[in-house]
C-alpha cells in the first residue's frame, strides 16, 4: 500500500485545529490531524460530579511547575482527548465585543488594539456560529456587536428558578441577557439530567470541537485523524522551513514531512513545543526571532460568586443560560471597565465538596438548594514577563496576574447588586494561579515581526510553512470566553490558505 504524505499536518484537534480542518474541507488538500489523546468514551463518570470534581477522574497525569511559588508542581486543568479542552468547556460561544479589538484603558493598564478589526472578523464569527449551531438571542445585550447573520437557533430558555433570578436582577437595575450556547439541550438532558459546564461530553449534545468542527472535516475523505499520536518535536531546515514532524505512536517514533505544519495544541503546549524545538539554527526555539514565544501569557481573573437566599429554592439542573455585561465597558459610573458576569453551571453539594473538604456534603447540598452560582471574570492584560518556559521536559508557568484592582471592584459591585436583588449572603471563591482558565497569548499575532510571532493569518514570521492556530495567537484576553474567537480565526486562516493556493 502506498502511503501518501499529507499536504498539511494539523497537530491537535481542539477548537483551533478541528475548526481549521473544517474550513479546509472540500479544498482538495490532503490533511492529517495528529491528536495525542484518544476519543472520549461514553461512560458513567462523564456525568458523575464526584468522579469529575472530587476524584479528578479525567485530569491528565502530568505536572507543570509554578515559578511564582518556587517551581511548585501542580496538576494542570488541561485535557487530552479528541476535541481537546472543548470536551469539558461550558459551551459559551460569545463574540469579543467590537471594542475589544481597539485599545482600551483599564485600571491595570492598556489593553492594546488588535492588528485586525472587528469588521474583518465578523463574517468568520457568523460562520463559526453556524458551524457550532449556537443557540442565542440578539437584542438583549447592549454591548453585543453587529451580527450579519442571526443565530442558528433560539436561546436555551431559563429554567423556572433561573427565570425568577433573572427578574430579580433586572429589578435591581441589571440587564441579564441570554448566553450564546453550543448545546442541544434536549439531547443533553436525554442522556442524563446534569449540567454541561465542566462535564465531559461523549457526543451527547454539546457542540464542541469534535462534534462540530472535526465531524465536518472528516466528512471529506481527504482529511483524516490519527489518535494516540504525541508530537515531540518540529525540525526546521537552514532556510526556516519546517522539514519534519516527529511524533510517537504506540511506542514507535514516526516522522512526517508535509508541505504545511499547523500547531494547535493550546496556548501553553504550543509555546512549549516551539521553545523545545530549538536547534543550532534557531537557538531560541521556533517562530521566536522576536523573543515573544511563551511571553504575554494571559488567563482570565475569575471568582465564583454564590448568592444565597434561604427563601429561594433552586431546583435548576444545568443553570448556565444568562449573563450580563453592565460593567464590561465601564464601571457603570463612567469609569474604566470591570468585566463580565455569567451563570456557572449548577454547583451541587458534590461539586462544592471538592473545595470545602471540612463540611459534610449534605450541608453543602442544602446550601446549594438555596443559592445561585455566578462567575465574575475580567481581562488579564498582556505582560511580556508573564510567560511559559521549558526546562527539559518541564513546563514552567510564570504567570504575573494583572488588572486585579478592577476584578475586586467587580466582585464588590456584584455583592452590592446581589444584596439589592434579595440575596443576603454572597460567598466567593477566587480561582488561583494553579487553575488557569482561558489560557492565551503565548504566540501572539501582529504585523511587526519584531513584536509578534505570527502574521495576521497565524503564519509564523520566521517559518513560511508553519502556522499556529489556537488561543496562543490572541494578543489580548478580553473578558469573555475565547472559544468562538479561536474558531473564527481558524476559519479565517483556512480561507487564507485556500486563497493563496497553500503557498508555503
Amino acid at each position: 500500500m502506498i502511503v501518501m504524505t499529507p499536504d498539511i499536518v494539523i497537530i491537535g484537534s481542539g477548537m483551533g485545529g478541528a475548526t481549521l480542518a473544517a474550513g479546509l474541507a472540500g479544498s482538495g488538500a490532503r490533511v492529517l490531524i495528529l491528536e495525542k489523546g484518544r476519543q472520549l468514551a461514553d461512560r458513567p463518570e462523564n456525568r458523575d460530579a464526584r468522579a469529575i470534581f472530587q476524584r479528578g477522574y479525567f485530569r491528565p497525569k502530568e505536572q507543570w511547575y509554578d515559578a511564582e511559588a518556587n517551581d511548585a508542581p501542580f496538576n494542570p486543568g488541561n485535557y487530552y482527548y479528541v476535541g481537546g479542552n472543548s470536551k469539558f468547556y461550558g459551551a459559551v460561544l460569545i463574540r469579543y465585543r467590537a471594542e475589544d479589538f481597539e485599545a482600551m484603558e483599564h485600571d491595570g493598564g492598556v489593553s492594546p488594539a488588535w492588528p485586525i478589526s472587528y469588521a474583518e472578523m465578523e463574517p468568520y464569527y457568523s460562520r463559526a456560529e453556524q458551524l457550532y449551531r449556537v443557540r442565542g438571542e440578539l437584542g438583549d445585550d447592549d454591548t453585543e456587536p453587529y451580527h450579519s447573520q442571526p443565530y442558528a437557533f433560539g436561546a436555551i430558555p431559563d429554567e423556572p428558578a433561573l427565570a425568577a433570578v433573572r427578574r430579580r436582577l433586572a429589578a435591581a437595575g441589571l440587564h441579564p441577557a441570554s448566553l450564546p450556547l453550543g448545546v442541544d439541550i434536549d439531547q443533553w438532558l436525554k442522556k442524563a439530567r446534569t449540567p454541561w459546564d465542566a462535564f465531559p461530553d461523549a457526543r451527547t449534545g454539546k457542540m464542541d470541537a469534535e462534534t462540530c468542527g472535526l465531524a465536518t472535516a472528516l466528512a471529506d475523505p481527504n482529511i483524516t485523524i490519527e489518535t494516540g499520536a504525541e508530537v515531540t518535536r518540529l525540525v526546521a531546515g537552514p532556510d526556516g522551513r519546517i522539514t519534519t514532524v516527529v511524533y510517537v505512536q504506540d511506542g514507535e517514533t514516526k516522522t512526517l514531512s508535509p508541505k504545511i505544519v499547523v500547531l494547535s495544541t493550546g496556548a501553553v503546549k504550543s509555546a512549549a513545543m516551539l521553545l523545545a524545538s530549538k536547534s543550532e539554527a534557531f537557538p531560541n526555539g521556533l517562530a521566536n526571532g522576536s523573543d515573544v514565544v511563551g511571553r504575554y501569557f494571559m488567563s482570565h481573573n475569575m471568582t465564583a460568586m454564590i448568592a444565597v437566599d434561604p427563601r429561594f429554592t433552586n431546583d435548576a439542573i444545568h443553570q448556565k443560560t444568562f449573563g450580563f455585561n453592565d460593567f464590561y465597558l465601564s464601571d457603570g459610573r463612567g469609569g474604566k471597565p470591570l468585566g463580565n458576569m455569567q451563570l456557572l453551571g449548577r454547583v451541587s453539594g458534590a461539586i462544592l465538596k471538592a473545595n470545602v473538604r471540612f463540611a459534610p456534603e449534605w450541608t453543602l447540598s442544602l446550601l446549594s438548594r438555596h443559592s445561585v452560582d455566578f462567575l465574575a471574570m475580567n481581562e488579564d492584560l498582556p505582560d511580556r514577563d508573564s510567560r511559559i518556559r521549558v526546562d527539559g521536559e518541564r513546563v514552567i508557568m510564570q504567570w504575573k496576574r494583572s488588572n486585579m484592582e478592577a476584578h475586586w471592584k467587580l466582585v464588590r459591585v456584584m455583592k452590592e447588586r446581589f444584596h439589592a436583588a434579595g440575596f443576603p449572603l454572597v460567598l466567593t471563591h477566587h480561582f488561583d494561579g494553579r487553575t488557569p482558565s482561558h489560557q492565551c497569548g503565548t504566540v501572539r499575532f501582529g504585523t511587526d515581526p519584531a513584536t509578534s510571532a505570527l502574521d495576521i493569518h497565524c503564519r509564523a514570521h520566521d517559518h513560511r510553512n508553519l502556522f499556529v492556530v489556537d488561543a496562543g495567537f490572541l494578543p489580548t484576553s478580553a473578558a469573555v470566553n475565547p472559544a468562538l474567537t479561536i474558531a473564527a480565526q481558524a476559519l479565517r486562516t483556512a480561507d487564507h490558505m485556500i486563497a493563496t493556493g497553500f503557498d508555503a
